[in-house]
């Protein structure tokens, strides 16, 4: 494979107790930490170059990456398919603003309408901000269709949930580190537990225009809904006149084995909020999917954005709407997750880990407290040659680019085997 298996973490240590000058690691992170905000808590490895399911540090180090950009890379590291497809856009236009028209945007709007089986996209660039068109929207469509009393709109969401960090979607988070210090929060949301269809159907109003929710639940660790949970929502906002709004940022394109991880339940929501992975790990690009009578409510100069549906980012995403077209890449993730869950349940069985959650290419790992907290596994994991990330103190995340080998992912549970009995 050819990693450098001296570890990281010693190499520095050692540096440090030599009294060596600092490394180029040390360097270019002292350097960062001075002139950034530190809203990041990054692992201290520093990447320069990378292919297909691994990256390379500044000196020289490979590392297997099993994060894969929360989902954005899911079709790996400068996937040849994509830079070429990039490539040849950067030498034709790549900004026009939505001033005006240009000729790779029909083709983006029309194959991503198809793929997702809608009528209408909405493009813009990251999460974030496709989940607040989401919930402009949302509203819109309840105060001119439904009919919804001006100001008195209600959108449900779940506790737990992670749909990005803008004002007004922290003001419906539950994690008390996102929302501390950044009040006045924005209202008209109510909060139900995840997985509860009781609590959801008692949040329910005349004055409820959309149902929003992660079909699973990244942030908080991989949460897979009860079975049942979203065929019970969909069947409850059907009834109620109310939008079923599936946040499929990281879940959808391929993640979980299927094109969107609402089909393991056969369910279509009125509208898919998509992102990081249509973008090919190039550029962000995202996007609110929906019919006609949903997206038609927009006016020229109610909404926009400079960037969203650009020349450059419709090229790429044209591009991964046909990869995943094939379903290649789908069945590719549900045959190695299948794989990946069952040796996850074999680490479950030796003691090393409470619970494994997840779907396809995807889990969500609790590390038994006798072998440290989530952060000083991954710490340890970095230092054998593997990037994963961790959350809400006990958890890591494994969710490697969808084109990653058996064999590299066979060797990076290894790794994790190894940290597990040490």
């Amino acid at each position: 494979m050819g990693w450098d298996h001296r570890p990281p973490g010693s190499l520095r240590k050692r540096a440090v107790r030599r009294g060596d000058p600092v490394t180029r690691t040390e360097a270019l992170i002292a350097s960062a930490e001075g002139h950034s905000a530190h809203n990041y808590h990054p692992l201290p490895v520093v990447v320069a170059t990378a292919d297909g399911a691994w990256m390379t540090d500044v000196e020289g180090r490979r590392y297997l990456d099993l994060l894969a950009g929360y989902s954005a890379l899911n079709f790996g590291h400068r996937n040849r398919r994509l830079i070429d497809a990039a490539r040849a856009q950067l030498e034709r236009v790549t900004l026009t603003s939505r001033a005006f028209h240009h000729d790779r945007f029909a083709e983006f709007c029309t194959r991503l309408a198809e793929l997702c089986g809608m009528e209408m996209v909405l493009p813009m660039n990251t999460g974030a901000e496709a989940v607040e068109s989401a919930v402009k929207t949302a509203r819109k469509w309840g105060y001119r269709v439904k009919g919804v009393p001006d100001q008195m709109a209600k959108i449900v969401v779940a506790g737990d949930n992670f749909h990005g960090r803008t004002t007004t979607i922290i003001s419906f988070s539950t994690d008390a580190e996102a929302r501390a210090d950044f009040g006045p929060y924005t209202p008209g949301f109510e909060i139900v537990p995840y997985g509860d269809l009781t609590a959801m159907r008692e949040a329910v109003t005349e004055n409820t225009v959309a149902v929003l929710l992660e079909p699973i639940q990244g942030e908080a660790g991989v949460l897979v809904p009860p079975t049942g949970y979203l065929a019970g929502v969909r069947e409850l906002t059907r009834e109620r006149n109310v939008l079923f709004i599936a946040d499929e940022i990281q879940s959808g394109l391929g993640r979980t084995g299927r094109t969107f991880a609402c089909e393991h339940e056969g369910v279509v929501p009125d509208m898919y909020v998509l992102g990081k992975a249509l973008g090919g790990g190039i550029v962000p690009v995202s996007a609110v999917v929906s019919s006609a009578e949903v997206l038609g409510v927009f006016r020229p100069g109610e909404h926009g954005s400079t960037f969203g549906g650009n020349p450059l980012a419709c090229a790429v995403a044209i591009e991964v709407i046909a990869m995943l077209r094939s379903g290649e890449f789908q069945v590719r993730s549900g045959e190695l997750g299948e794989h990946l869950h069952r040796e996850l349940a074999v680490l479950r069985d030796m003691g090393g880990v409470t619970q494994v959650r997840g779907r396809g290419l995807w889990a969500g790992i609790d590390i038994a407290p006798a072998y440290g907290t989530g952060r000083e596994v991954s710490e340890k994991l970095m230092d054998r040659g593997v990037l994963v990330k961790d959350t809400h103190g006990s958890t890591i995340r494994i969710a490697p680019p969808l084109v990653i080998s058996k064999e590299d992912l066979d060797w990076g549970l290894a790794q994790l085997r190894a940290v597990l009995r040490a």
